[in-house]
């Protein structure tokens, strides 16, 4: 991984690509008259980060609560970076009162979260449950949870208990900033403000949960106890009146007593006490103070210091300059000795001017703009709308779609109810768009400004994430990777060798630092329009050589100021440039040679996965790319320059001339082109499918067998390529990863968190390296468009994957109907198959022969889709190149020629038909084709076409009248047909051969016996196709050579369940199949939307089941409901079928049905605890084996199928020692309260388990599980001797089960149990 300087930070807007956010409005009525004189204070921010935010395992992980204050008015929201918050946004009003900047505090107790607000005429509290207290565990899955504010609807903010008046301050100024407000540690809430007259008012409110009114203390100056100014120089003392007037107020609670510091006008340090008197503070003086101050120098320009906040090792601070732009910088008190500030590198405003190539639609280029990531939030482009349209109308729609097609039509129809000409030229009319389209880019431009003031900063302690608080919105500061570091650094930060993190060789690093000070020279030479050309140069797969060559050009033709000199001259400083070269080029290349694996946890599930996390993450990669790219380029043309001056500044001589022709310069082109790759992905948007192609598509990734394809998008909100893989397929490959190297105990820390995922995330989406999740991720959820960019992108240059990038662009080509396309890009990956891990992967399959080979495996893989498509031409041709691969194996011939001839008889192509079939090594398959052959041109009544073919080698088979019995089976065959059929074969042989006429004739009287379970066999068998033929009539032409195993496979897919068993039953055939089709099914009409619905009712209505279709009753309740009736009513041995239903729902994420549970807790209890440690289900399965030990005890034992349960007389009862000893370590390992306390009633249970024997058998041995010989683990217990003893009672036990309880570790929670 690229090494990351933690010292450097660069911001993220966090606003992501969602629609207006939606605020619940609560007003709150203190009872006060607005003060005269209108008060005015400035906007505020601030943020709380809960206590175990850095705590993995902790509901409140990656949580915090952010507000902004402006006028009467507090917006609190509360942000997850783990899952999505409902309900997460409210807006408070004050009547006739306005909130003091600073006014608003957020402390954490045991059970609640309590707001503390200050206005100028009252203070109030808001008390709210607690995160820990919403839920019953603190490991929690779920994607959407419920955010603290959910039920702020519900309080009565109005009662005495939570607001109280300042008494005196009606129509007084208050000092903005000069406020602070805290719990005590009895709960009392605390407000100290600071009055205009001087001193300090404090509003104290009682515990919310107690009686009592508010209490107001003025503290003079009467009551100080000392003034600390030591510590203040002399020179900025001032002796303004008053001279206490309080401009900050702090506050630290010690053990009892809450001390107030306040800084006041005369730059005095003052402290109060609230608890001690006057005479105790002075009798203590000063010894328990400690202050420290510390000066550092600030930045030199004239900004304006906004807010500033503290951590134990940092100052950070927040200023604002003359153009309204936020400058962040951070120090560091303890090891930073030189005094210097430490960058931020805020995000940059959207450029006001915008170059409209001549090539381009102004209107595409502007709705770019004003629609990628990291430029404009959706508030700001709906006030910019608003105005736009000179009105106030509220846009009901605020999505991102709409809000672009609102912004389309708005400026259209300004644009055309200003023309008045009715005709004009082409010319006239582009630059009419560019006005109009211009003119609401530069209101975007002021609402965005707006939005972005900055108004706050904070540090979370327990993570060390910050965040920069903007009008509106919250921006994260990320760590700096290195080579981006020294990009973006100003020269001022790059003075010597210790500040480049590339190289620890002195020598190198200067020659780093020299050789990217020039690259920054060439950026500033490089105008906009070369820029765009050397952009449009990569979009259009031109060489980046050549084009790099013609921006040289430019500049070398038009530089009037001598930059090229100047370049030539610090070129000519650096020593070595190939080894600097090499070393940048080394940080910026993110090729790994190994390929991410997935292994997720369930307490990682969901880490780092709401909305807003994906926002950042990506829009994180997207700068890296950004940046990188635009470094690749200006490196690539220095390159270039180099080759332009040759040995002038060369110091090597041509063995570096040749080492950077040869090497350099090519490495750089291909970085070059994958960061425009990067950067492509990173801002194409993701396109809205219908479900109708989602089921589509389902159905070919089925056909190709794909079952670890990643998972389809849920996301309702539009989205980026890139962010779309992240929540289906990346993150839980990178949290799999990063936990994969580290402890789940250890804290979040936010710099190597998120410089993780970025990086990680970055080498996923990298073109050479060999994983291939991100082309799967965009074919699973049908981007095609953009997958089929992709892939035209990296051809030209990337050497990895090049037939699975072939395989993707025919599955984009059938997508858009081009099916001879496909055809050939399937044929170009058939090369690759044996190379390449995702092609390796599609050859992988259970129902293939070993001896087939993988490219075989692979053609009838693209036959299964091209049939699954219906483009049986494209069959033909594949099958037949395929045949010609196949020259040994002729089990894969002869399904290959049957294949073609199948097709060929569907088309009506007979002659070729029959040239298949004659083509057939297989005789068995051979004959079934001619009967096949037989029976569908005596349909269509082409008995020409029958009877003129040659049947070479075929005599014997026509000969043969058992060939009519394949008509008593077709559906569609009448009498006449069959009775026609003999004279028909009597034809054929005439046609062919003459005598063989009479031999058949004579052959007439030949009688065949057959048993009754044949007929009955075949009567079953005809059934069925006529049944699949009335329900599904394409299906017939197929199900009429079916055998009986096909005919089921058809059956179920038509969701004909009842003949498919009655078929299975009666040819002996595995109903595992039939149940897993049914339960997919089940799944899919359970996550399936109206049209699935309505589809299931027909399927339904076709098994013997009575469907109760009412409101109460949907096609979903009733596919299960058959479900479990065929479970019923085809028992197998050990449940195999529920096994089969169960892990096909628990696969899918599917929660399983309490009637499920029942059903196979009372067939094999043991297996289904298997299934549920399988699938990392710990606490159902904790649940389970607790009803299982009580079930052998006797209690409820009738729901296990236990018939007797465990007595000094029953039989041996048995107990699945080794998976309970997995489930008990498992819980030892997940250490949540929720699992604790699972573990110790679970070890409650297995000792009074062991003490109810023990009053049973006075022979019982405990073996702890490190003592277990093999031939005793699992052993059953034999039975026990008849115990005459009296029965011990509960009280009697209860101390020994204590003492038991105590002595047992988690070790010798396994035991085995059997009698001496």
């Amino acid at each position: 991984m690229a090494a990351v300087l933690e010292h450097s930070l660069v911001e993220i807007c966090g606003f992501g690509r969602e629609a207006e956010r939606r605020f619940r409005e609560v007003i709150v009525s203190p009872g006060v008259s607005a003060p005269s004189g209108g008060l005015k204070f400035p906007d505020s921010a601030g943020a709380f980060h809960y206590e175990e935010s850095g705590k993995l395992l902790s509901v409140t992980s990656n949580r915090f609560v952010h507000w902004w204050t402006s006028a009467d008015t507090v917006q609190l929201v509360e942000e997850s970076l783990d899952t999505n918050l409902l309900n997460n946004a409210i807006r408070l009003k004050f009547s006739c009162c306005s909130v003091l900047p600073g006014g608003v505090t957020i402390q954490e107790t045991l059970n609640n979260v309590v707001i503390l607000i200050c206005t100028n005429q009252s203070v109030h509290r808001l008390v709210l449950p607690h995160p820990a207290r919403m839920y019953r565990s603190e490991l929690v899955t779920e994607r959407h949870m419920q955010s603290i504010f959910t039920d702020v609807m519900k309080l009565d903010l109005q009662d005495p208990a939570s607001c109280a008046l300042i008494p005196g301050w009606a129509g007084h100024a208050a000092v903005p900033g000069a406020v602070a407000a805290w719990l005590s540690f009895h709960g009392d809430a605390h407000f100290a403000l600071g009055s205009p007259a001087g001193g300090i008012t404090v509003v104290t409110l009682p515990p919310h949960d107690s009686h009592g009114s508010a209490s107001v203390v003025e503290l003079k100056r009467s009551s100080v106890m000392r003034r600390i100014s030591g510590w203040m120089p002399t020179a900025i003392r001032g002796e303004q009146s008053p001279p206490d007037r309080v401009l900050s107020l702090a506050v630290r609670e010690e053990e009892e007593d809450s001390l107030i510091f306040a800084l006041c006008q005369d730059h005095r340090l003052r402290m109060w006490s609230l608890t001690v008197g006057l005479d105790g503070i002075e009798k203590k003086g000063s010894d328990g103070v400690v202050v420290r101050a510390q000066s550092f120098a600030r930045p030199t320009l004239p900004e304006a210091l906004v807010d500033f906040t503290l951590t134990p090792t940092d100052v950070w601070a927040l200023w604002e300059d003359e153009s309204n732009s936020a400058l962040v910088k951070y120090i560091n008190f303890e090891h930073n000795t030189a005094g210097q500030w430490n960058q931020v590198f805020v995000q940059p405003p959207p450029e006001e001017e915008v170059s409209v190539g001549v090539d381009l639609d102004p209107r595409e280029t502007y709705l770019e703009l004003l629609f990628s990531p990291l430029r404009f939030t959706a508030s700001a482009i709906v006030r910019a709308l608003q105005i736009f349209r000179r009105g106030s109308e509220r846009i009901p729609d605020a999505s991102w779609e709409n809000l672009k097609k609102e912004v389309t039509q708005a400026v259209e129809s300004e644009l055309q109810s200003s023309v008045t000409e009715f005709e004009f030229s082409q010319e006239e009319y582009r630059q009419l768009q560019v006005e109009f389209w211009s003119r609401f880019y530069s209101c975007c431009l002021q609402y965005q400004e707006v939005e972005s003031t900055p108004l706050g900063l904070t540090v979370c302690q327990q993570t060390g994430m910050a965040c920069l608080l903007r009008k509106g919105f919250v921006s994260f500061l990320l760590p700096c990777f290195a080579v981006d570091h020294l990009y973006l650094s100003y020269d001022q930060y790059l003075q010597s060798e210790e500040d480049t993190p590339i190289s620890d060789d002195p020598d190198v690093a200067r020659d780093v630092l020299q050789l990217v000070r020039t690259l920054r020279l060439v950026s500033d030479t490089v105008s906009a329009e070369m820029a765009y050309e050397m952009e449009k140069a990569l979009e259009y797969l031109q060489t980046p050589e050549r084009a790099a060559e013609l921006v040289l050009e430019n500049m070398v033709c038009n530089d009037k100021d001598g930059v090229i000199e100047d370049i030539q001259n610090k070129l000519q400083d650096i020593r070595n440039p190939s080894v600097a070269m090499m070393a940048l080029l080394r940080e910026l290349d993110l090729e790994t040679d190994s390929e991410l694996g997935l292994s997720v946890r369930m307490s990682l599930s969901q880490l780092y996965g709401s909305n807003c996390a994906v926002s950042v993450v990506c829009q994180a990669v997207c700068h890296m790319a950004m940046t990188r790219a635009q470094f690749c380029r200006d490196l690539l043309i220095l390159q270039k320059l180099y080759l332009h001056f040759g040995d002038n500044v060369f110091l090597g001589g041509g063995a570096q001339l040749l080492q950077l022709q040869q090497d350099l310069i090519p490495r750089t082109s291909h970085l070059l082109s994958s960061y425009h790759l990067l950067k492509g992905v990173s801002q194409s948007l993701a396109s809205s499918v219908p479900m109708d192609a989602i089921d589509v598509n389902l159905q070919h990734l089925t056909a190709l067998e794909l079952s670890d394809t990643p998972s389809v998008s849920t996301a309702l909100s539009p989205q980026t390529v890139l962010e779309l893989f992240y929540q289906t397929a990346a993150r839980r490959i990178i949290i799999s990863q990063i936990f994969s190297l580290q402890n789940t105990d250890s804290p979040l820390i936010w710099t190597h968190m998120i410089s993780s995922l970025v990086q990680l995330l970055a080498q996923l989406i990298w073109p050479s390296n060999p994983g291939f999740q991100f082309p799967e991720c965009l074919m699973a959820n049908c981007q095609f468009t953009q997958l089929q960019d992709y892939v035209r992108l990296i051809g030209p240059w990337c050497q990895v994957n090049i037939g699975s990038c072939r395989f993707m662009l025919a599955q984009c080509y059938l997508a858009d109907g081009e099916g001879q396309k496909a055809l050939r890009c399937f044929q170009e990956a058939a090369t690759e198959v044996e190379r390449e891990e995702f092609l390796r992967k599609l050859t992988g399959s259970e129902d293939e022969e070993a001896a087939t080979s993988p490219r075989l495996q692979y053609y009838n893989k693209v036959l299964r889709l091209l049939e699954d498509v219906g483009l049986p031409e494209l069959v033909i041709q594949l099958a037949s190149l395929a045949i010609a691969e196949a020259d040994d194996d002729v089990h894969c011939q002869a399904a290959l020629w049957t294949r073609i001839f199948k097709h060929h008889l569907d088309l009506g192509h007979n002659s070729e038909a029959y040239e298949a079939l004659t083509q057939n090594p297989d005789s068995s398959m051979q004959l079934d084709c001619l009967r096949q052959l037989v029976v569908v041109l005596c349909e269509r009544s082409q008995l020409q076409d029958l009877v003129q073919f040659p049947y070479t080698n075929l005599h014997d088979e026509v000969r043969n009248p058992a060939g009519a019995s394949v008509l008593i089976n077709e559906p569609r065959s009448d009498v006449r047909l069959l009775a026609g059929m003999l004279d028909i074969s009597a034809l054929i042989l005439l046609s062919s051969d003459p005598t063989s006429a009479f031999s058949a004739a004579a052959g007439r009287r030949q009688v065949d016996i057959l048993e009754l379970c044949d007929l009955e066999k075949e009567y079953f068998l005809s059934r069925a196709r006529l049944t699949l033929a009335q329900h599904h009539p394409p299906s017939a032409a197929i199900a009429g050579g079916a055998s009986a195993q096909e005919l089921v496979h058809l059956l179920v897919q038509t969701g004909l369940f009842d003949s498919a068993l009655s078929l299975s039953r009666i040819f002996k055939l595995d109903l595992s199949p039939i149940f897993d089709t049914l339960t997919f099914k089940c799944i899919q009409l359970q996550s399936g939307g109206e049209e699935p619905q309505s589809e299931a009712w027909s399927w339904l209505a076709a098994n013997q089941l009575s469907v109760v279709n009412t409101k109460e009753s949907s096609a979903t309740d009733e596919a299960w409901r058959l479900l479990a009736s065929y479970l019923d009513r085809y028992p197998s041995t050990n449940g195999q079928h529920h096994r089969h239903v169960i892990h096909k729902l628990l696969s899918h994420g599917i929660p399983l049905p309490d009637w499920l549970l029942k059903s196979y807790k009372c067939v094999d209890a043991p297996s289904l605890l298997r299934l549920l440690l399988n699938f990392d289900l710990l606490e159902t399965a904790a649940e389970l084996v607790l009803e299982y030990v009580d079930a052998v005890l006797g209690r409820g034992h009738q729901y296990f199928g236990i018939e007797r349960p465990l007595s000094a007389t029953s039989p041996p009862a048995w107990l699945p020692y080794t998976a309970i000893d997995q489930l008990l370590h498992a819980l030892s390992e997940t250490q949540t309260h929720s699992s604790v306390s699972h573990f110790l009633f679970a070890s409650h249970h297995v000792c009074l388990f062991v003490l109810q024997l023990e009053s049973h058998s006075p022979n019982l041995l405990l073996i702890p599980a490190s003592q277990q010989s093999p031939k005793q683990t699992g052993r059953v217990p034999q039975r026990c001797p008849t115990d005459d003893r009296t029965p011990t009672r509960r009280s009697e036990t209860s101390g020994s089960m204590r003492q038991v309880t105590a002595n047992l570790t988690i070790d010798q929670f396994s035991i085995c149990f059997f009698y001496v």
